[in-house]
């Protein structure tokens, strides 16, 4: 009986939640770093998770894309548990990552950069490889730099292809650590603008670490953490001046 009634409430959540996370406990050695995270995203959702440096964002971002085995709890892509699963088959179910620092491979070209986000696909890489005009239609700069070396892109640039590499893989999760760190105020609209159309057009879900404030109030909800833990959350247009001082301000 409890299984059937675990299979309905999975069936349920596959048009709901995206992810579901529930008492997930984090070391790092004998350091305890995320305590007892409770979190979800809807589909087609925009959850921004808030807090100071060393709290445990980046921590929990990497657990849930497999680059960190937690001690205890769950975490449900769709309602089936992933944690038993290595990071590339989570990016093959749906899980694009953009981490902080970008990470793109500055002696590879912006279309070959971009060409590996399609190791990520569910079926992988078949036939010929082509870019979607999509990805141009979000980063039109793009298009213009195909043969230009990633390492010669602005760090606005790269954020965008790192970003674009990402979607090549058609996540149905998009986890961004930071995205706007360090690069110029025309470029963060452009980004913001990018990921809105992306969540209309394909009812993706994106979970952010985010410290800029107008990019923060894009989000449906946020998150805030302070020492590994949730401890505050809501609707990002209810945002009161306390809890941005709390855990945004320096």
């Amino acid at each position: 009986m409890n299984v059937d009634i675990q299979n309905k409430t999975d069936k349920n959540q596959l048009n709901y939640l995206t992810l579901q996370i529930s008492d997930l406990n984090v070391f790092n050695g004998e350091s305890h770093i995320l305590r007892n995270v409770d979190l979800s995203v809807k589909r087609g959702e925009m959850v921004c998770l808030i807090g100071r440096n060393g709290v445990g964002k980046t921590t929990l971002l990497k657990t849930i894309m497999g680059l960190l085995k937690p001690r205890r709890g769950t975490i449900k892509l769709w309602g089936k548990r992933i944690a038993n699963l290595t990071t590339d088959q989570r990016a093959r179910l749906g899980i694009g990552y953009v981490p902080q620092g970008r990470e793109i491979i500055p002696r590879l070209t912006v279309k070959e950069n971009l060409l590996l986000g399609l190791e990520a696909k569910k079926e992988g890489r078949k036939g010929k490889d082509e870019i979607p005009e999509e990805i141009f239609k979000l980063f039109p700069t793009l298009k213009t730099m195909l043969l230009r070396m990633g390492g010669n892109l602005s760090g606005g640039q790269q954020q965008q292809l790192a970003i674009a590499r990402a979607l090549m893989g058609k996540p149905n999760l998009l986890l961004l650590d930071e995205p706007t760190e360090g690069i110029q105020p025309s470029i963060i609209l452009e980004i913001e603008t990018a990921l809105r159309n992306i969540i209309e057009s394909r009812g993706i879900s994106v979970l952010l670490v985010e410290q800029h404030l107008h990019f923060v109030r894009k989000a449906n909800r946020y998150y805030a953490m302070q020492k590994g833990g949730i401890v505050a959350s809501g609707n990002t247009m209810d945002l009161t001046q306390e809890v941005i001082q709390r855990f945004l301000a320096v």
